[in-house]
């Protein structure tokens, strides 16, 4: 298992690597294997961009996040044009379906509601909100129509972990009550486990997925 020094060295290390964060505005603590960050960004697809870089820093168990997002006076916009803007790009991207997406805008934060048929066009919605000036952070609500029988969700999902060489497939298991997939056993890391919940949703039909996966 690894300290938690050597730990917080390859966080601020992997920061540092990253050409779009400056890892002088992030604070980073590292205890057990948890990693709690705070600061300062001015975007919220940076805030993202901290997240992520962390989760692939190998024995990182979870991460606890307190990043805020301020922009400077002449990059704010308010919350009607956050919306438009919102609307305009979600046209402009073909992998979300026209008008199955629902755009709710409060003081910069945005949230997302409606019914798309797969997860990647879920996660294509928020990737396109996150990139956009203004946005303080996003709350993805958008739900998944059922596609498939819930009998056939488990091996679909097994055998796509089959396919994936960043998956350890024999060490996870797949449990399926109705639409909710439940993923329990052990990995190598966050990042693995991430891999897993986001396979799992490609699958049609489910709509939630409940990430019981250990990190060791």
């Amino acid at each position: 298992m690894r300290s938690d020094s050597s730990i917080k060295e390859d966080v601020l290390a992997e920061l540092a690597w990253q050409p779009n964060i400056n890892e002088t505005q992030i604070g980073v603590i590292v205890k057990n294997g948890v990693v709690t960050l705070n600061g300062i960004v001015d975007n919220y697809a940076k805030k993202i961009a901290v997240e992520e870089a962390i989760k692939r820093v190998s024995g990182v168990r979870a991460v606890a996040e307190d990043i805020k997002v301020e922009y400077h006076n002449n990059n704010k916009r308010n919350d009607g044009e956050i919306a438009q803007a919102i609307v305009d790009a979600l046209k402009l991207n073909s992998a979300i379906p026209q008008d199955e997406v629902k755009v709710k805008v409060e003081n910069g934060w945005v949230y997302l509601s409606g019914q798309v048929e797969w997860d990647f066009q879920k996660t294509a919605a928020r990737k396109v909100v996150a990139d956009l000036l203004g946005v303080h952070g996003v709350t993805n609500e958008i739900s998944i129509k059922p596609a498939v029988k819930p009998i056939e969700i488990k091996e679909k999902i097994k055998k796509a972990f089959e396919r994936m060489a960043n998956v350890d497939a024999k060490n996870i298991f797949v449990d399926v009550e109705g639409h909710t997939v439940k993923l329990t056993g052990k990995v190598h890391s966050i990042k693995e486990k991430d891999e897993a919940r986001k396979t799992a949703y490609f699958a049609p039909g489910v709509f939630e997925v409940k990430n019981e996966l250990e990190v060791v």
